[in-house]
């Protein structure tokens, strides 16, 4: 595993997925200022954690449906 330094992108989402166990990228930007979500997953990924994926549904702000990744720590 990498050392990583304190207080990055990387630490929050660790410390909230360990907290709230799933994040989706609308989460990550309002609750972390992390706007790059898939990159620092794969990073946690290839540390050796275990995080899946599974596509959701959610409104968008003019009423129609998307799919958005969710992100479950194990």
């Amino acid at each position: 595993m990498t050392k990583r330094r304190s207080n990055t992108h990387y630490t929050r989402l660790l410390d909230y997925l360990k907290e709230f166990k799933y994040i989706t990228s609308l989460d990550a930007i309002r609750d972390l200022g992390n706007t790059r979500l898939s990159a620092t997953i794969y990073q946690l990924r290839n540390d050796g954690y275990n995080i899946e994926s599974e596509d959701i549904k959610v409104a968008n702000r003019w009423g129609g449906i998307t799919t958005v990744s969710k992100y479950i720590l194990k």
